[in-house]
């Protein structure tokens, strides 16, 4: 083989081989991707409880409580030191108290048994970084002999906020 022979040879393979490898180099491409983790801070419940009944007492004592445990609630958050506030939009009759005690989810600490009044009060807190569901909310009714017969419904707002 001559010389132009080999050096036509060469520069032939050297172009197929360069242009194998450019190629090749534009099947890639690449993406910055960015992201974001928002503060989250959610709450449900289940539903509302059965009525609170208060028809029967021991004499010589205040009625006999009602309770009602059928209702749950669910939380979901990411951030740290929560808490659960309570209230009711307005207030109870005579008589009559209403008392709320909500399950803490993993990490958190219940208020037992809070009354609740228009003024919200912590149910729970301490709340940090937990998702959970099938919390039970425990209601109490109480009465004392001067609660007068009557009915009637009250709305509870519970809130997640910060500590």
């Amino acid at each position: 083989m001559n010389m132009k022979k080999a050096v036509t040879v060469i520069l032939t393979m050297a172009l197929v081989l360069g242009v194998y490898g450019v190629a090749h180099a534009a099947n890639t491409a690449t993406q910055l991707v960015s992201f974001e983790v928002a503060a989250i801070n959610e709450i449900s419940v289940s539903g509302n409880p059965n009525t609170l009944v208060i028809n029967a007492a021991l004499p010589g004592s205040n009625p006999t409580p009602a309770t009602d445990s059928s209702t749950t609630y669910a939380i979901t958050t990411n951030g740290t030191n929560k808490m659960i506030t309570a209230a009711i939009d307005e207030p109870m009759p005579t008589g009559l108290t209403l008392k709320v005690n909500l399950e803490a989810p993993s990490g958190g600490e219940s208020a037992s048994d809070e009354i609740l009044s228009t003024t919200a009060a912590s149910v729970v807190k301490g709340i940090s970084k937990v998702a959970a569901s099938g919390l039970t909310i425990t209601y109490t009714l109480e009465a004392t002999a001067e609660a007068e017969v009557s009915s009637g419904q009250r709305t509870v707002t519970f809130t997640l906020t910060d500590a």
